[in-house]
């Protein structure tokens, strides 16, 4: 039995290291603390080891930080007088009223689709 007495403490102190860790993740998690400090990790560890993916990454948090111009009241919301593809122009065929269903015809469909016939 003395034989075994260094493998259950060496047993014993990883569990208990285990036990904290996971306890520490939990609040951690709980409080909101990891989003930053993991983010910043995986950042270092991208621009050392994998350059295209840390430069992605530094395009994305920029795209995040940028603002939507806003629009002057001064200008046209709408499309310029003349500008290719304007409503009602020559090329798009007019818009007509799709058909209606019978209820009768949408029973079937819904039976179709839940597996009937």
């Amino acid at each position: 039995m003395d034989a075994f007495m260094p493998y259950l403490i060496l047993i014993g102190g990883l569990a208990a290291v285990l036990g904290f860790f996971t306890w520490l993740a939990s609040r951690i998690r709980r409080r909101g603390l990891a989003g930053g400090a993991m983010s910043a990790a995986l950042a270092s560890y991208e621009e050392a080891f994998r350059i295209t993916a840390h430069e992605s990454h530094v395009e994305i948090v920029a795209q995040a930080e940028r603002r939507a111009p806003l629009l002057s009241p001064d200008d046209h919301w709408g499309r310029n007088p003349g500008e290719a593809g304007e409503a009602g122009g020559e090329g798009r065929r007019p818009m007509r009223p799709r058909p209606r269903r019978s209820r009768r015809s949408l029973g079937r469909w819904v039976d179709r689709l839940r597996g009937g016939r």
